[in-house]
């Protein structure tokens, strides 16, 4: 769910108040909030052991195939560009070992790769949203797993358009096929899929 909506590019102190009131919920109410150009969306619902599961999955295959300067990290800092306005908070981020020093939010431009499993409760915050943010945050590649239906894409190289950065090329799969993230090549055998009763 998308609250506080704001398309226009917000002004630093609205940001910092956004920033503000999200970290005093952080532990009061449930779910995960994120600030995006459209302003704070809220899922209500925290990921369960499927959307949990692949995530790891994912990370552990990621790090086989990288150079072990290299992370697939999945976990807290959030993914943060003050100036944007825009704090995320990746299932899997692809880093290097040095870029995980020091304290605060990882800088989208240390990142060599996003992941991101869908959520069953907010599907559009990873197809649409981060489709937007990614590109708009330097991100080079975005990459997204959707147990609801076995299938998911890799976007990348980003270009500008009038509605601002969009990533140019866009390579859909199926679950049960190899699938390229960047550099490094994985497979999707046996990652799970959600079932009827839920997440």
């Amino acid at each position: 769910m998308t609250i506080a909506p704001d398309t226009a590019r917000r002004e630093p102190a609205q940001y910092k108040a956004m920033r503000e009131a999200l970290e005093s919920l952080d532990d009061t109410a449930p779910g995960k909030f994120e600030i995006t150009r459209e302003g704070i969306v809220h899922d209500m619902m925290s990921p369960g052991r499927p959307h949990e599961l692949t995530a790891a999955l994912i990370s552990r295959r990621m790090e086989k195939v990288m150079p072990d300067d290299l992370l697939a990290h999945t976990g807290t800092p959030d993914v943060e560009d003050a100036p944007e306005g825009v704090m995320r908070h990746p299932d899997v981020v692809v880093v290097a070992l040095a870029d995980m020093e020091g304290e605060g939010p990882f800088d989208p431009r240390t990142l060599l790769a996003v992941i991101e499993v869908v959520s069953r409760s907010n599907p559009d915050n990873d197809w649409v949203g981060k489709m937007r943010d990614y590109p708009l945050l330097g991100i080079p590649v975005y990459a997204v797993f959707d147990p609801r239906t076995g299938t998911g894409a890799v976007m990348s190289d980003i270009h500008r358009t009038p509605g601002g950065p969009r990533y140019a090329t866009r390579r859909d799969f199926l679950y049960g096929e190899d699938v390229t993230i960047a550099h490094w090549t994985i497979s999707t055998d046996g990652l799970p899929r959600y079932e009827d009763a839920g997440e």
